[in-house]
C-alpha cells in the first residue's frame, strides 16, 4: 500500500473526535482493507446490568473502519464520507474485551465505494456484528481517476 495513503488514513482517523474519544487504534491498513480496534470502556456501556458496550460505539467503530478501508483502496481518492451503512448485530460483545473491526473495500465506481465489515471481540469465530456500506468518493476537480 502507498505509504502516503496509509498516513492520510491514520491522520483522518485521529482527526475524528469520536475516534479519539473511543480510543480507536489502527491495527492494520492495506490496499482496500483496514482493521481498527477499541478497548472496553465503562463509559460506553449501553446496559448497566450486563456491562455490554452500546451498539452505537460498535457502529462508530465499524463506520470508521469502513471509511479507512475506502481511503486505503488503490483506486480511491483520499477523501470519503458514509452514504449508507447497514449493521446486523449478531450478539452482545463480551464485557471487558477489546472490540476489533475488519473492513474490506471490495468494489469502487467513479463516485461510490462498497465495503463489507465484521466486528468481533476475542471470540473471532462468533462475530458481534457485520456490516455493508457505501461511501462517497471525493475526487479532485479536473481529475480523471
Amino acid at each position: 500500500m502507498d505509504q502516503d495513503k496509509a498516513g492520510i488514513a491514520r491522520q483522518f482517523i485521529q482527526a475524528i473526535p469520536h475516534s479519539r474519544a473511543l480510543n480507536m487504534r489502527v491495527e492494520l491498513l492495506g490496499a482496500g482493507m483496514a482493521e481498527i480496534s477499541m478497548p472496553y470502556d465503562e463509559r460506553l456501556i449501553g446496559d448497566p446490568k450486563s456491562g455490554v458496550i452500546s451498539g452505537g460505539a460498535v457502529s462508530a467503530l465499524m463506520d470508521t473502519c469502513g471509511g479507512a478501508a475506502v481511503m486505503s483502496h488503490p483506486a480511491a481518492p483520499a477523501s470519503t464520507a458514509t452514504l449508507d451503512l447497514r449493521i446486523d448485530y449478531m450478539r452482545a460483545a463480551t464485557p471487558g474485551q477489546r472490540i476489533t473491526a475488519r473492513a474490506e473495500c471490495y468494489h469502487v465506481t467513479r463516485s461510490v465505494a462498497f465495503v463489507r465489515a465484521t466486528a468481533m471481540d476475542e471470540d473471532h469465530e462468533n462475530p458481534v456484528a457485520t456490516a455493508t456500506g457505501a461511501f462517497t468518493l471525493e475526487r479532485p476537480k479536473g481529475g480523471t481517476t
